[in-house]
């Protein structure tokens, strides 16, 4: 890819951190400005070397830029996208790393107006349970991949230009409609984190709760890794994505009461066909990833 002059990251946390750094490891960015909400993260970013400029001005964190990726929760995001609209210059292309696509890319059309189409709308399939810029790492997308979804408007230069960008990471690029996305990570992604932050919170508030966590292994957590994630983000996460989220907890429900059925009937086989098919599928899975 043709390196970027100027990288503007606003939330340098996990996502726009790792992607900095990435792209400074392969020595295709000259600059990196970070903007953000908090200061003691921002002097974090600049004691790592993951930016070179802290700018809590817009105007002059955006003169000249190159790229704009967006990395704050999905709820900041319009507020932060109407902040950009009039420093948007021509040569600026605007992205995102969103876990939902069709709240963010409406937030962008409302907020951009005529520079919609600089806007690529993306998402980074890559994360781990921790936040902030001393999460960040170079290697956060290799291997992983990366969700485009441009409507009809958007730029086509633009959309190669951010593609080469994450393709530079190391990471696979895929396009798809945003209404899919979203479905898609509902299942897989979101409703993951929502079952493992209400399973700790439901033994967090059983009064013998301190017994429970005290006989805690492996299984409990492996499944309830990802509760150690941001609250703030999967708050919005949850509220933007809602109406397909509500969908797949129904599907979810279903799936317990069945098993709360084969358990109550004391169904062996039915209990062992069901987990069977659970461990085959998930070895599947796996066998794709290697």
């Amino acid at each position: 890819m043709t390196p970027i002059g100027k990288l503007v990251v606003v939330g340098v946390g996990l996502i726009g951190g790792s992607l900095a750094l990435a792209l400074r490891d392969k020595g295709l960015v000259a600059e990196v400005v970070g903007v953000g909400r908090g200061r003691r993260n921002l002097d974090e970013a600049l004691r790592l070397a993951i930016i070179d400029r802290a700018e809590d001005d817009y105007a002059r964190a955006l003169a000249g830029a190159g790229v704009v990726l967006v990395a704050t929760p999905v709820a900041q995001m319009p507020q932060v996208l109407a902040r950009l609209a009039p420093l948007i210059e021509p040569q600026t292309i605007v992205t995102d790393g969103g876990s939902t696509k069709q709240d963010v890319i409406a937030a962008a059309r409302a907020a951009l107006g005529a520079k919609f189409g600089r806007f690529v709308p993306g998402h980074p399939i890559a994360g781990t349970e921790h936040t902030g810029a001393g999460a960040a790492f170079p290697e956060l997308f290799r291997n992983r991949k990366v969700v485009l979804t441009p409507e009809p408007e958007t730029d086509r230069a633009a959309t190669a230009t951010i593609r080469a960008m994450w393709e530079a990471t190391g990471a696979s690029v895929i396009d798809m409609p945003a209404d899919r996305h979203d479905a898609i990570l509902a299942a897989v992604s979101h409703l993951p984190h929502l079952l493992a932050f209400a399973l700790v919170e439901e033994l967090a508030l059983r009064p013998d709760a301190a017994e429970y966590f005290r006989f805690a292994a492996g299984g409990f957590r492996d499944f309830t890794r990802i509760a150690s994630s941001s609250p703030e983000m999967w708050r919005d996460i949850a509220v933007a994505n809602r109406a397909t989220l509500l969908e797949e907890l129904r599907r979810y429900r279903g799936q317990v009461e069945r098993l709360e059925s084969l358990v109550a009937a004391g169904d062996g086989d039915g209990l062992f066909r069901m987990f069977a098919t659970a461990r085959d599928a998930r070895n599947d899975w796996l066998a794709r990833q290697a």
